[in-house]
């Protein structure tokens, strides 16, 4: 027997980024990521990016969620939104104390007398002194010392979100208890949840119960979501590589680990849903 965990994606604002980098973040224009809904399940579970977790040590593996057949029903695709975004600018005060990150400052920077300091952790400043420090490391004296380049103009970086769009997502399993777990997961996440990044949260549950059937009739049975700006939305369905008009997507995570991320190939099929008599419905407005 089959099973299909249904999620519910809305919000104000969600990014599923598929190239991105550093300074440009981009969201696929369309629909959530595999990667980005796995993600969000690990994250619920507990997952830590890595295979070792000390906080839930049982926590899925990664393999055992990225085994879920995947799919996503655009029910309102929303707009594309780009952030105007800067980082590392501005005007900071000296470090404290004991941090002195510069030699052409050391001198003006000694401690005051004991009976002056305000604390244990008492702290000084040094007249029009400000800067942001970049590429900290000790010198040959052991004091610590930033980089020659003390330059202070931010970094601009674009960032792609889509603004009022809201999904059904779904995964697939022949394991109810595991779908079962993901679906408790949802409701009383271990982590932070958001819709792709951290600075969209979901506005609605999440969790739309475990149902009986494959995903792309569980999908077809499910009514729109009462938002829905499309009577005929567009679906993306995991299939096999030799099944018709299939294309192949790299979303399929290997790895979540910060210094090391590995997606893979998989392939998917678009088409068009017609919604007629759902059996399931939706209980939120």
């Amino acid at each position: 027997m089959t099973y299909t965990l249904l999620i519910r994606l809305a919000g104000p604002l969600q990014a599923w980024g598929t190239l991105s980098k550093f300074h440009h973040r981009d969201t696929d224009p369309n629909r959530p990521t595999k990667s980005g809904v796995i993600g969000l399940l690990a994250a619920a579970d507990g997952h830590n990016r890595t295979d070792i977790n000390m906080d839930y040590p049982d926590a899925l593996r990664l393999e055992k969620l990225a085994a879920l057949r995947f799919g996503v029903r655009a029910d309102r695709p929303g707009v594309m939104m780009r952030d105007y975004h800067t980082v590392g600018g501005g005007r900071y005060p000296i470090r404290p104390r004991d941090l002195i990150l510069d030699d052409r400052r050391i001198a003006a920077a000694q401690l005051p007398p004991e009976s002056a300091q305000p604390g244990p952790f008492g702290s000084f400043d040094v007249p029009d002194w400000y800067g942001a420090p970049k590429g900290i490391a000790p010198t040959s004296s052991g004091a610590l010392q930033a980089s020659p380049v003390l330059g202070r103009s931010g970094l601009i970086t674009e960032r792609w979100y889509l603004a009022d769009a809201a999904f059904v997502a779904a995964v697939e399993s022949d394991d109810r208890a595991l779908l079962n777990r993901l679906a408790d997961r949802l409701d009383r996440p271990r982590r932070m949840v958001w819709l792709g990044r951290k600075s969209c949260p979901p506005a609605e549950r999440l969790n739309h119960g475990v149902h009986e059937g494959r995903l792309e009739g569980v999908l077809t049975n499910t009514a729109l979501l009462p938002n829905a700006t499309e009577p005929q939305p567009y679906s993306w369905l995991e299939t096999s590589p030799n099944e018709p008009d299939t294309v192949p997507v790299q979303d399929q995570p290997e790895s979540f680990s910060s210094r090391h991320r590995v997606h893979t190939h998989r392939w998917e099929r678009r088409q068009r849903m017609t919604i007629a008599n759902p059996t399931i419905t939706w209980d939120v407005p």
